[in-house]
This record gives structure tokens, sequence and C-alpha cells, in this order.
């Protein structure tokens, strides 16, 4: 099992809806350490670049305009295989066909409002957590973590 990064966006109904802190409970009852994590509002030029590989297709603003309409979490957990992991806890795209027990299945609504976004490969991990963060930011549990508790 490798150790991996992985990005994860509280969306805006997560935030709205009061499930942020449900979300990152998920994550961390299934092992994973929460290494960076901030709220912000996601400017366009940022939300173009996430969203990159979309661009063209009938979808496009929608996404950019929900992801910049009001404040999200952006988070890099850290653990073994995080990436398939995390996209298993919070389940299919689409609410409706997000199993029972996933973060989509249980609180989910619609494809558009689907809580939470999760890298879905180790290049489109390291290319996301680079747009929203800078390595500064990002502590490791293997590393950086570990030596700032033994001194502080």
């Amino acid at each position: 099992m490798a150790i991996e990064k992985t990005l994860i966006l509280c969306k805006a109904d997560t935030v709205a809806r009061g499930l942020t802190g449900e979300v990152l409970a998920r994550f961390e009852r299934r092992g994973y350490t929460i290494a960076a994590m901030k709220i912000l509002v996601c400017d366009e030029a940022r939300a173009k670049k996430h969203y990159a590989e979309h661009e063209g297709k009938p979808f496009f603003a929608g996404l950019v305009g929900y992801i910049t309409s009001a404040p999200i979490v952006a988070l890099v957990l850290e653990g073994s295989d995080a990436i398939e992991g995390a996209r298993a806890t919070i389940g299919a795209t689409n609410p409706i066909k997000a199993g029972p027990g996933t973060i989509r299945g249980d609180y989910g609504q619609t494809i558009g409002r689907n809580l939470v976004h999760g890298s879905d490969s180790a290049e489109s991990a390291a290319r996301e957590i680079a747009i929203w963060f800078e390595p500064s930011e990002i502590f490791s549990r293997t590393n950086d973590l570990e030596q700032w508790l033994v001194s502080n």
C-alpha cells in the first residue's frame, strides 16, 4: 500500500449545509491524515485551471460558476492508497447512484450539487494539489507532522 496524497474539495453545498465536519470526520475515521486545509472563495482563474480538462464541454461554465459562488474547504489527505480510498468514501459522482454509507450516497442531492471533489489519479492529485496549495502549506504524516509533534 502506497502512501499517497490527494486533493479533496468540500464544495459550497457541503459548507452551506453544515456538513464539512461530517465529511472531515469520515476521512479521519478511515485513517487518513489531513495534511493541509483551508477555507476560501475560489476565483475564476483558479476554477478554470482546476477544471481545465472539462473546458469546451457544455457543463464547464456551470462547474466554474458553482465553485466560485460561495466558500469551499480545500484539503490534502495523506495515507495508504488515499486516492482510491477517498473516492470510495465519497461515492459515485451522481448521488442517486452512490451507495449508502458514502458521502454522496448519504447526503448528496443532485449531480450538480454532489458535495465533494476528489482527485481521480496520482497525476490529477499532483496537478490539483499544486493549484490549491503551496508546498510549504502541506504537512507530511511520515515526515513533517511527526517531527513537529515531537519538537513541540
